[in-house]
């Protein structure tokens, strides 16, 4: 009983410091005006571009820390999405981190 409230316990704090440094590394006022374009697609229920057809993701709620690292792979090369890699292209790191901020802080689907 004791070992599963130490558990609990390390486990609250670390959920607290996770929290913390969301907040530190992305500005979510700022993520939501640049998020702009974003929301043009990923923000429509059962939208799906063109060409390739690919059905695209509602990301509302989505874990911060995977955001940044899906943008920073569109990025760099290594996820393949010709749209997805053209926008993540124009962001800075700070960009990034701010949009997954916005939508890592709306409610999921």
């Amino acid at each position: 009983m004791r070992n599963l409230t130490i558990t609990a316990l390390l486990l609250t704090a670390s959920l607290v410091i996770t929290t913390e440094t969301v907040e530190a590394d992305g500005d979510v006022e700022a993520g939501a005006v640049k998020a702009y374009t974003c929301v043009g697609c990923h923000g429509i229920p059962g939208y799906n571009n063109v060409y390739p057809t690919y059905k695209v993701p509602k990301i509302g709620g989505q874990n911060y820390e995977y955001l940044v690292a899906a943008l920073m792979a569109y990025r760099n090369g290594e996820r393949d999405h010709k749209t997805m890699t053209l926008q993540a292209q124009a962001l800075s790191d700070q960009d990034m981190k701010d949009i997954s901020a916005y939508f890592a802080s709306l409610g999921g689907e």
